[in-house]
C-alpha cells in the first residue's frame, strides 16, 4: 500500500508538471542555507568581537568603580596600565575584524603589527600585575595569604595561553585560516576576567567553561560553514581545557609544591 501510494503520487506530479516545480522549490531552500552559512563566514568574527566587548562592559561595570575609579584604598598604578592595555586589546580586536569585513586588508596587516607589540607588552604586564596585586591584597587589604597566592595560577595560565596563541598567530600570519582562529582563541582566553566579575560564576569556578563556550561557537561556525572542525580547535581546545583544570586545581587545592613556588614569587 505504501509503495502504491508513492507511485501514484509520483505519477500525479509527473503528469501535472509538478516535478519541475519541486526542483525549483529546492533551489530557494539551498540558497537560504548557503546564505546563512555565507553570513556566518563573513560576519562571525566581527559579531564575536562585539559580543566580547559586551561581556567585558557587563562584567567590569560591576566592580570597576569600587576597585579602580573610587576605591577605599588606592590601587597600584600598574593596575591602571593593565586595564588600559586590556581595553585596548578589545578595541583592537573589534577594529581588526571590521577592517577585514570592509576589505581593508592592507590596513589590517599594518595595524596587526601594533597588535603584536601590544600583545608582547600585555604578557609580562599581566604577570607583573598579578604579582603586584597579590602583594597589595595581602598587605593592604589583609586578604588570606594562601588564597591570594594560590589564585596566581589563573592569571598565569591566561597569559601563557594568550602569549602562545598570539605568537603562533604571528608565525602563521600569511595563513588566514590559522591566524584568525588563534587570535580569536587568545582573545576568548582574556574573557575569564570579565566572567569572573559575576559572583556566581566566580564562586562555582565557571569562568573557564564560560569562555570555552565562546570558543565552541567558533567550532560550530566551522561545522556549519566548512563542514569540519579546523585543526586549530582540535589541538588547542583539549590543551586549554587540560590547562584550565590544572590551574583551578592549583588555586582551590593549593598543593604544597605550588605553595613553595608562589611564596618564592610573591615573597
Amino acid at each position: 500500500m505504501v509503495w502504491k501510494f508513492r507511485i501514484e503520487v509520483h505519477d500525479l506530479l509527473f503528469e501535472s508538471g509538478s516535478e519541475k516545480n519541486m526542483s525549483t522549490i529546492a533551489v530557494p531552500v539551498r540558497g537560504a542555507i548557503l546564505a546563512r552559512n555565507g553570513f556566518l563566514k563573513r560576519y562571525f568574527y566581527f559579531i564575536m568581537s562585539l559580543l566580547m566587548a559586551a561581556i567585558v562592559i557587563s562584567g567590569f561595570q560591576r566592580t570597576v568603580n569600587q576597585h579602580l575609579f573610587h576605591p577605599a584604598v588606592p590601587r597600584p598604578f600598574i593596575l591602571w596600565i593593565h586595564a588600559t592595555a586590556f581595553a585596548g586589546w578589545v578595541i583592537f580586536f573589534i577594529l581588526q575584524s571590521t577592517l577585514v569585513r570592509v576589505h581593508k586588508v592592507s590596513w589590517h596587516r599594518f595595524l596587526g603589527w601594533f597588535g603584536a607589540g601590544l600583545a608582547a607588552v600585555m604578557v609580562p604586564l599581566g604577570v607583573t600585575t598579578a604579582i603586584v596585586m597579590s602583594r597589595f591584597d595581602m598587605v593592604q587589604l589583609h586578604q588570606s595569604e594562601s588564597d591570594t597566592r594560590a589564585f596566581l595560577s589563573i592569571p598565569f595560565l591566561d597569559m601563557i595561553v594568550f602569549g602562545v596563541c598570539i605568537a603562533l598567530a604571528i608565525y602563521w600570519r600569511v595563513k588566514p585560516e590559522f591566524h584568525r582562529r588563534l587570535v580569536f582563541i587568545a582573545t576568548c582566553m582574556l574573557m575569564d576576567a570579565a566572567f569572573g566579575r559575576f559572583d556566581y560564576v566566580f564562586d562555582h569556578n565557571l569562568f573557564y567553561p564560560c569562555l570555552d563556550l565562546l570558543i565552541l561557537l567558533g567550532v560550530m561556525r566551522d561545522l556549519m560553514v566548512e563542514g569540519r572542525v579546523h585543526k586549530v580547535y582540535r589541538y588547542a581546545l583539549p590543551l586549554m581545557v587540560g590547562g584550565q583544570s590544572l590551574a583551578v586545581y592549583m588555586w582551590r587545592s593549593d598543593p604544597s609544591w605550588w605553595q613553595g613556588i608562589t611564596r618564592a614569587i610573591v615573597g
